[in-house]
């Protein structure tokens, strides 16, 4: 047949194809690398340490940088608010983890069993020991819904979820199509959480789909919140009293969940102004936002605080003890909400921070807490808050963003994810500081 390659010729092409994506599955194989110490030791393979590698890959080449992740997956958890109302789908959260480590870094494929900074040392869960002369800790936190009594294994009734997790978000989507009438609860966790304002976008969205359906008139929309108030920077708080005594929402500060009875749907919440006291809730549907802390690994270890976190310097987030130790995302204890946002602009300043250490310089850059919360609610509107450390707020738009805006929304749901895969993991993006300046004409 014209065109066609001669047997033997066509057998190579077959083998040298073959032989490449052998040798590109070695490249990044765990149980084949090629050594054991590396210039840069990165920790975690969610959003932090994806981006650190890649921005470290361009300060010392890949083949100097590593990374220490178990899964084989790599979530952008973001979109799961969305995916929990039935706007977007589990798949389009979803890409291999082989497929966002940069080019030519090392993919460790095990857990982190132990620290030992003092040697500059890593050792993980498959006995492999590890040595660096630099370590970005991005390890994230854990979510533990063993600590409500009656959960997990709860989420093996119906009309219950939790957007948290890949394993319950289409749960929550589930309980609300299925919504007949009743009180539909929503929860918040008495302890430090990612995403502070996915417990209470859920209940916004589950507003309006019952309101689209029909069913709201059936509905009791109860939000109960151990904090004492609804939403941590008073600008965006207020905004959102607005579209509570708006819509109707039912909100019960300083209630914190403490069990839930999946079988006779109840849940059980302490009234944390008079200890002791418990109220139970009969519900249709309840989305549960479970208790949160730090990696077990971490607790104990001799780089974490008192409370288990990663001990960093809220402005270089170096630690606070060993220089050459850093520490990005969920598992720090900078004290600001934790998001993807809030990674984007940390890895901006670590970035800078590594770089001026690289050649023997002191940190210049200092990072400001900034955080950035897409408020979704409804299926078409968002309340974009932005703030830093000391919880004021730090607009990107020189608009009031505390006030609902379609585009806002479309730049959520459309536009952020993409910004994410090919634009943070890439360590291309590290948040919208310089075009804040521009936005504000240099008056922020």
């Amino acid at each position: 047949m014209a065109g066609q390659l001669p047997p033997p010729l066509l057998l190579s092409r077959q083998c040298c194809r073959v032989f490449s994506v052998i040798n590109s599955q070695i490249h990044t194989s765990s149980g084949l690398a090629a050594k054991d110490h590396y210039k840069v030791l990165v920790l975690g393979g969610g959003s932090g340490g994806i981006t650190m590698a890649a921005r470290m890959k361009r300060k010392v080449g890949a083949q100097s940088v590593a990374i220490v992740e178990p899964s084989e997956v790599h979530y952008y958890q973001p979109i799961w608010t969305l995916v929990g109302a039935g706007a977007k789908s589990v798949a389009s959260s979803v890409r291999s983890t082989v497929s966002v480590i940069p080019s030519g870094v090392t993919w460790v494929k095990s857990k982190v069993a132990e620290f030992d900074p003092k040697n500059n040392t890593v050792h993980t869960d498959s006995g492999k020991k590890i040595s660096y002369d630099y370590l970005i800790v991005a390890l994230g936190l854990e979510l533990h819904y063993e600590k409500i009594k009656g959960l997990p294994e709860g989420f093996e009734h119906p009309k219950i979820g939790s957007n948290y997790s890949v394993k319950t978000v289409e749960k929550t989507w589930n309980a609300l199509k299925n919504f007949k009438e009743g009180n539909a609860l929503f929860t918040f966790p008495n302890t430090p959480v990612k995403c502070g304002g996915a417990p209470q976008k859920i209940m916004y969205l589950s507003d309006a789909f019952l309101r689209k359906t029909g069913k709201r008139s059936k509905a009791n929309i109860i939000y109960n919140t151990p904090l004492p108030k609804l939403f941590g920077v008073k600008k965006y708080a207020d905004a959102l009293w607005e579209i509570v005594k708006k819509r109707d929402l039912n909100i019960n500060l300083r209630h914190n969940l403490i069990e839930v009875r999946a079988d006779k749907q109840e849940a059980v919440f302490e009234n944390l102004d008079k200890p002791g006291e418990t109220e139970v809730y009969k519900y249709e549907m309840i989305h549960v936002t479970p208790p949160m802390g730090p990696p077990a690994v971490l607790k104990g270890s001799s780089l974490d605080d008192a409370a288990g976190w990663l001990d960093v310097n809220k402005n270089t987030l170096q630690h606070k003890t060993y220089a050459n130790v850093f520490g990005i995302g969920d598992c720090t204890n900078l004290p600001t909400a934790k998001t993807a946002a809030a990674v984007a602009a940390q890895s901006a300043v670590l970035d800078r921070t590594v770089s001026r250490i690289l050649k023997k310089q002191t940190p210049d850059k200092i990072y400001d807490g900034y955080t950035s919360c897409p408020l979704v609610t409804s299926y078409n509107t968002v309340i974009l808050a932005e703030f830093d450390y000391d919880g004021q707020p730090l607009e990107t738009f020189p608009v009031d963003q505390s006030k609902e805006s379609r585009v806002m929304y479309h730049m959520k749901a459309d536009f952020m994810p993409l910004l994410y895969w090919h634009g943070l993991l890439k360590g291309l993006w590290g948040g919208p500081g310089p075009y804040r300046t521009i936005m504000h004409l240099g008056m922020k």
